[in-house]
């Protein structure tokens, strides 16, 4: 089975690797953008990391803001035009409720950008759910409850909210189209002793892949490794039952669950990925990740202007330097490994490439 979550994608765009370094004044279109649409949520998350006071993530995040429509068509049209690879849509808020969702998807499908969604899945279903399953290359819908009760606890809504996304889950597999299906399960200490389960169930109802991944509480790793501490070992246990029994060519077992780094600190002082796979704020703003979606002091790129997304990016380079991730990153960052790679990459020397 080929990988869908290598960090080593990147390195399918050597041109792009070779434009990163500030001695190279070229700019070239980020490889993946993702945008948030909207800060509007149907859900009210208890462990949501954007509405969380402890976390620096989404600290400047205003619920009301959304992109306006208008505004989203400039944005899609320069991204086709620039030639970006990729879009995925996330949160924020919760993506399938902005309402101009669907003439935006129509807008991509008629285009070589591909389309993804991150999203709780309650509004998969009608026009957007088609458009996703024909022209979309994968939707992963985020889960933490094992039944109608625990998912209303989790996620502050009604009873039989889990039974009609298990039933939209249901649904969508059947839709003609090539889409593929996952679910990110967010462990924490209600749900521990409940992902072999849900593993289960989830790939009975068809579903292409499933990703296990630790809620995260703190800014800190130990914290953070504290926290799972008393069921890490019962999660593990039933990850690798789960490898062993469920796992197939068709369904696919993601493990992400593991201890975080002792300290989230970097050792680097310019960020790769954020030339790379940057984020569009439904405030219009510019992000330089989704770790720091919302953090105008150390996260914010810049504002896209009436000149649109292109002028933006295309005008100068220095903004991609201005953060340095060895004073401003000291918190968990999904593109760490990534930077790494890509920094050790740039720092061969020419001189003893072919020493293989």
């Amino acid at each position: 089975m080929a990988n869908k979550y290598t960090a080593l994608k990147i390195f399918h765009y050597p041109e792009k690797i070779a434009s990163l370094p500030r001695d190279n004044q070229t700019i070239l279109p980020p490889v993946h953008i993702r945008i948030k649409p909207t800060n509007a949520c149907n859900h009210r998350c208890s462990y949501c990391a954007y509405r969380s006071r402890d976390l620096q993530l989404g600290s400047g995040m205003d619920i009301r803001d959304t992109i306006p429509k208008e505004a989203m068509k400039r944005i899609i049209d320069d991204i086709i035009h620039m030639g970006v690879k990729a879009v995925t849509f996330s949160g924020g808020g919760e993506p399938l409720l902005y309402p101009h969702m669907a003439a935006t998807l129509r807008r991509l499908a008629d285009s070589p950008v591909a389309f993804a969604t991150l999203t709780n899945g309650s509004l998969l279903k009608d026009d957007v759910a088609e458009l996703f399953a024909r022209h979309g290359t994968w939707v992963r819908i985020s889960m933490d409850g094992w039944n109608d009760e625990s998912y209303a606890a989790y996620r502050g809504v009604d009873r039989g909210a889990f039974s009609s996304l298990m039933k939209n889950i249901e649904n969508f597999k059947k839709l003609p189209g090539s889409c593929l299906l996952g679910v990110s399960f967010i462990v924490d200490r209600d749900n521990a002793a409940h992902v072999y389960e849900m593993t289960a169930r989830l790939a009975d109802l068809g579903v292409d892949s499933i990703k296990i991944s630790p809620c995260i509480v703190a800014n800190s790793g130990p914290e953070n490794n504290n926290y799972h501490r008393a069921h890490f070992q019962t999660v593990r246990e039933q990850i690798e039952r789960a490898k062993q029994e469920l796992a197939a060519t068709s369904f696919e077992i993601f493990d992400a669950y593991h201890e975080l780094d002792e300290k989230f600190s970097k050792a680097y002082h310019w960020c790769p990925y954020c030339q790379v796979l940057p984020v569009i704020g439904a405030d219009m703003r510019v992000y330089t990740c989704q770790d720091k979606a919302y953090n105008r002091e150390h996260g914010c790129l810049g504002e896209i202007g009436e000149d649109g997304f292109k002028a933006f990016w295309n005008n100068d380079k220095e903004k991609f330097f201005a953060i340095d991730p060895s004073r401003h990153c000291d918190h968990h960052c999904v593109a760490n490994r990534k930077n790494i790679l890509v920094h050790e990459f740039l720092a061969a020397d020419k001189e003893h490439f072919a020493f293989v």
